[in-house]
């Protein structure tokens, strides 16, 4: 299992996204055992978890970008430094009851 999750982590994020909605279609179609659906979901919560890296690096490159276009740092910066992860949290939450 630890091989899967390293080459999970270097998929990209459309791609992640990709498999994530088939996974969702496949759920949904009722034509798979149990089995296969707690596998999928296994999968799923795994890619959900890519995305979530993926787009939380994403948003610190954009917050890095944004300090240096300004020239000075942000003066809310440490708050937001402390939000990000409750905000990924809830998104996991969120994207989780999708399965």
């Amino acid at each position: 299992m630890p091989k899967n999750e390293t080459m999970e982590s270097d998929i990209s994020f459309e791609t992640a996204m990709e498999r994530l909605e088939r996974i969702v279609e496949e759920m949904e179609s009722s034509k798979l055992p149990l089995e296969e659906l707690l596998v999928r979901y296994e999968e799923g919560i795994r890619l959900v978890g890519v995305c979530n890296q993926q787009l939380a690096g994403a948003e610190n490159r954009i917050e890095t970008l944004s300090r240096t276009a300004n020239g000075r740092p942000q003066s809310s910066g440490a708050a937001n430094a402390q939000d990000p992860p409750k905000d990924s949290n809830k998104i996991k939450n969120e994207e989780i009851r999708l399965f």
